[in-house]
């Protein structure tokens, strides 16, 4: 078995470990939050069923990144990922409006929440996510260590729920629950905002944001025998790997081994950025571009 194999096999085992662990756990927090009544739980427990959606897509993600372009998908099967990360968002937007009425409507009408059973699935919560952190943090692909910070953020809500039940249990603040359950949803609202904002922004095959055709032209336009480049595009499959075209117009009288040299230099340049695919039309200056 090749390093690379082993370490996709490895990277793969990971990420399926979390997801069942925080879809188990994600489950047994919904049905909680309901028996001890409380909305703080339940808000948390929308925000990790966001993140056991984003591990099933990165599971998937994983498995099927080594397969094949194919006569349908030629670019290959990368660019499923910003439909997974917009789906998440849409159901992560449409959980957060369900726990902000509820949370509402607990501060209108207060409520009073187990405070030890609060404290029991706090314990719970900090070692589940706790765990899958770590488990998911010793991975070396951007997947897993995207997931990592998002179990981060997980067993600090945790931690905050558990501070909210030691106070319930010695002063009875029946406020207090729905105003953390609105904090914690704020936050995910806030993060949620921000990534289909991104996501729609690739989507949309807009320049991605780890590159700048500005500084890549300028580069380009430092061979020598260019003259100026045209039509240059950038846009990105799933925010990691991206696609690069341009044309790119020599000066007059150049030769065809000056050509050779122009795009051993091209190259040499376009390989320090993350391009997948990169296509390069060369042209005389005095030759008729048909685009």
């Amino acid at each position: 078995m090749s390093h690379d194999h082993h370490h996709h096999h490895d990277s793969s085992k990971n990420i399926k470990t979390v997801f069942f662990l925080n879809l188990s756990f994600t489950i047994f927090e919904i049905i909680g939050g309901f028996y001890v009544n409380s909305v703080a739980i339940i808000s948390d427990a929308v925000h990790d069923l966001g993140d056991s959606l984003s591990l099933g897509f990165s599971w998937y993600m994983q498995e099927k990144s080594n397969k094949k372009p194919t006569k349908t998908f030629t670019f290959g099967y990368k660019r499923l990922s910003l439909l997974g990360a917009l789906v998440n968002c849409l159901v992560l937007l449409s959980g957060s409006v369900f726990v902000i009425y509820a949370a509402v409507d607990r501060l209108i009408t207060p409520q009073h929440s187990d405070a030890q059973g609060m404290f029991i699935f706090a314990i719970f919560g900090v070692l589940v996510n706790g765990y899958a952190a770590w488990k998911i943090s010793t991975g070396k692909t951007l997947n897993e260590r995207v997931m990592s910070w998002h179990l981060i953020e997980d067993v600090l809500g945790w931690f905050a729920v558990l501070i909210v039940a030691i106070v319930l249990h010695f002063k009875d603040i029946p406020y207090l629950d729905p105003a953390l359950s609105l904090l914690i949803t704020f936050f995910i609202l806030w993060n949620v905002i921000k990534r289909l904002k991104e996501t729609l922004y690739l989507f949309l095959q807009a320049q991605p944001f780890d590159v700048d055709l500005d500084i890549i032209k300028n580069e380009i336009l430092n061979i020598p025998n260019i003259n100026n480049t045209h039509h240059t595009h950038i846009w990105s499959l799933d925010g990691e790997h991206h696609v690069f075209t341009t044309h790119v117009v020599l000066k007059e009288n150049t030769s065809f081994n000056e050509m050779l040299s122009v795009k051993k230099e091209l190259k040499k340049v376009l390989h320090k950025y993350p391009f997948d695919h990169i296509t390069i039309e060369t042209e005389f200056a005095n030759g008729d571009c048909s685009m």
